[in-house]
């Protein structure tokens, strides 16, 4: 079973200014629901509320998010984001933050579950950047503490690129862990301090990607005894990704996704995925390969609950 947070806004008209494009939300929701049963998995979608403003608040600068309420964020902010911050845009943000919240508290009932957008682990506390507006990861993981929800949420990014907003937005806590791998070379050229930073150099490929995973993502678990994973799982590791400067193959994503997944569903830690990063000029092939990413972990957490099953063992 994989349960999907999705909603029509997380797809905004094209900005009239800047490169990026909204087009893969769509397109993730129409592979998910032609390749889920092909490969037997039942798919249940979750419409999210809108994210309240005290949330954003509480992690954002209040001016910032008053900016983006208003719809009118300056244009130097706006250059850092990659487009414009329409009325729409802020009504998307507003919705893929609350997805990222909607996907964990569904993951803390059944496991595993996705957020269909989001990851947007660049933007800031004054400000968005590279395409995020604002940083649901942060959002998500302050509101559930807040609620009792959850004691220590671990932060698992990745993407290809350094999660530095989610980074400096949780620095000092000690009631969050921030672990990135990225490649080091990637954007952003200044990167923030993650609490434990994996940079890779160019080129790994899916055996290096993963002997870095390995040695590092057990040990956090270990240490840091998290009660809830939030995982960045964007595919522009991918190595044909536009914008990313590592080599894993379809087969190393999986690997990589059903890993993260395994270590904190053999634990019983609940575990939610936002999309995070992935670009191409063939959006169709982007938005397959973040599909296959949540039907590959939706999968393992079914795995992973039958053999907990089988072993006597509950949740």
């Amino acid at each position: 079973m994989l349960h999907v947070v999705h909603h029509p806004d997380y797809r905004a008209p094209r900005p009239t200014r800047g490169t990026f494009s909204f087009d893969k939300y769509w397109l993730v929701m129409e592979a998910l629901r032609e390749l889920a049963p092909q490969h037997g998995i039942e798919m249940v979608e979750h419409r999210p509320d809108p994210c309240p403003r005290e949330w954003l608040e509480a992690v954002h600068d209040h001016d910032y998010v008053d900016e983006v309420f208003r719809a009118e964020v300056p244009r130097e902010k706006e250059r850092r984001i990659g487009f414009p911050v329409t009325s729409r845009i802020r009504d998307r943000v507003r919705h893929t933050n609350g997805g990222t919240w909607l996907a964990a508290r569904l993951a803390i009932e059944h496991g595993y579950a996705a957020n269909s957008a989001a990851g947007s682990h660049h933007a800031l506390s004054q400000t968005g950047a590279g395409y995020c507006v604002f940083n649901d990861l942060a959002v998500a993981a302050n509101r559930l503490i807040a609620e009792g929800d959850a004691r220590q949420v671990l932060i698992v990014d990745c993407d290809v690129h350094q999660g530095d907003g989610t980074a400096s937005l949780t620095a000092g806590r000690t009631d969050i862990f921030t672990l990135s791998l990225h490649a080091e070379k990637n954007f952003p050229a200044r990167k923030a301090r993650s609490s434990l930073d994996v940079p890779l150099a160019d080129g790994v490929d899916d055996d290096g990607y993963m002997e870095a995973l390995g040695r590092h993502l057990p040990a956090c678990i270990a240490d840091f005894a998290p009660d809830l994973v939030l995982y960045q799982a964007g595919v522009d590791p991918h190595a044909q990704d536009r914008l990313g400067r590592l080599a894993l193959s379809d087969e190393g994503l999986a690997r990589r996704d059903r890993f993260v997944v395994a270590e904190a569903r053999a634990r019983a830690i609940p575990i939610a995925s936002a999309l995070g990063g992935g670009y191409g000029n063939d959006q169709r092939a982007v938005a397959q390969r973040h599909a296959r990413s949540m039907l590959v972990m939706a999968d393992e957490n079914a795995k992973t609950a039958c053999v907990r099953a089988d072993a006597g063992v509950s949740e």
